[in-house]
């Protein structure tokens, strides 16, 4: 799926909140604490896509995600007072680092709000950087409600919210990336590709881009299950997602921010946005951490799956940011299983077995194939029907594979049911 945004057509009341000239006023205001982070040229990429490119490696930071642009540059203007009131924020678990590591160099306390499904590591993390200077509190299944419970807390309070993404501030920090890249080329890069949750990075980005190096493009990049900008395109304004996929957590947002969507619809044609799988960001994350030694996120990894479903120009220029490097290892055995079904390698079955001797064999045997693992077998015998339900979870050697097990399947005296990914049934058993 992909959107563009035409000029003058979608341009919102609030056009243009942030320039270049904050954006530069934003990279001297963070550079004693925030790091300039690497562009690395990747061969493997570039000779897979035919262009030039480079990997602007934001996972390499102190709280390995470039959140801590926004949150510092939006702290670092904060007057005494409001210090002092305390500040609150709502986070997937990247902005709260970056935010945690504001709150412990200034020595200002903080409350961080995250969904309770935030990956362990982040919330150590999140301690870990604020130290005695951060509470952080667990509440409801989404960010969004996350949110909702910070806002609470800053009418109830008085204390300062810092926003992710919503805030010209927090924008013009994280838009410094651009102004970045631009001087670590010697030219400027034709495509500049960029993971989109709430907007704040990609509106900074392309703000900067759009008055500094007119020739390059932009691409947003959302997962399948959350996009959220690209419905705010579609509806000329933010709107309220029905349904998030929460597995891209750092970039699971319901709703994108209005100050993000009114920079993106001033910048006219030069970015367009796309949605990826979420299996094919879960290949992404793996190709780069057997070939490339970088271990991404799932949000992380979404400029790169998009790069390569993309039609790049041969020869182009093209700089992939890598926004977050915090993953938890307990998430891989789903990061793989995502994967191998997205590259149709894995497959799950309801095999209904006749209640005799020699039934799975007979599976085994001449309806499996040489290159054919099972994966996973469930079978109980629940009463005393001459047939019985199985899982069974095969993978293949190669997806062409699937053509002749369905085939073999479809000539055997074993009924076996192929369960869709996405379908109710595949959710519930897998």
């Amino acid at each position: 799926m992909t959107a563009d945004l035409s000029k003058g057509s979608r341009v919102s009341p609030l056009a243009a909140p942030l320039s270049a000239a904050d954006i530069d006023e934003a990279a001297k205001r963070i550079s004693g604490v925030v790091t300039r982070s690497p562009l690395q040229f990747n061969e493997r990429l570039s000779e897979a896509t035919g262009a030039n490119v480079y990997l602007k490696r934001e996972d390499l930071q102190a709280v390995r995600s470039y959140k801590v642009r926004g949150a510092f540059n939006l702290m670092a203007q904060l007057s005494p007072e409001e210090l002092a009131a305390g500040v609150v924020c709502s986070s997937a678990g990247n902005h709260a680092q970056g935010f945690a590591m504001a709150c412990r160099s200034m020595r200002t306390h903080g409350r961080v709000y995250v969904p309770a499904k935030t990956p362990k590591q982040k919330r150590d993390r999140i301690r870990y950087h604020g130290r005695e200077f951060i509470e952080l509190i667990a509440v409801g299944s989404t960010y969004d409600l996350a949110a909702g419970a910070a806002l609470d807390d800053v009418g109830r309070t008085g204390a300062t919210l810092v926003p992710p993404y919503d805030d010209v501030r927090t924008m013009a920090g994280q838009g410094t990336i651009a102004a970045e890249l631009l001087d670590q080329l010697d030219d400027e890069p034709d495509l500049v590709i960029v993971p989109v949750g709430g907007g704040g990075c990609i509106s900074g980005i392309t703000t900067y881009l759009a008055e500094r190096a007119a020739g390059t493009s932009v691409l947003g990049v959302e997962p399948a299950g959350a996009a959220s900008m690209i419905a705010a395109l579609a509806a000329g304004g933010p709107v309220t997602l029905d349904h998030v996929d929460q597995f891209v957590d750092g970039a699971a947002v319901a709703r994108a921010g209005a100050l993000p969507y009114a920079a993106l619809a001033a910048a006219g044609d030069m970015v367009s946005f796309t949605t990826v799988d979420e299996g094919a960001v879960c290949t992404a994350m793996l190709d780069m951490y057997q070939n490339d030694g970088i271990i991404a996120e799932p949000a992380g990894a979404l400029s790169v799956a998009a790069l390569l479903e993309a039609d790049i120009e041969q020869g182009s220029t093209v700089v992939c940011l890598i926004s977050g490097g915090n993953n938890d290892v307990s998430r891989y055995n789903e990061v793989v299983e995502r994967s191998l079904v997205h590259l149709g390698l894995k497959h799950y079955f309801l095999v209904d077995f006749p209640q005799e001797p020699g039934a799975l064999r007979r599976f085994l045997d001449e309806v499996l194939g040489p290159g054919d693992d099972i994966t996973l077998f469930e079978y109980v015998k629940r009463n005393n029907r001459e047939t019985g339900e199985a899982l069974c979870g095969v993978e293949l050697s190669a997806a062409t594979d699937l053509e002749g097990l369905l085939a073999r399947m479809e000539s055997s005296d074993i009924h076996v049911q192929l369960l869709e990914p996405g379908s109710p049934t595949y959710r519930y058993l897998t």
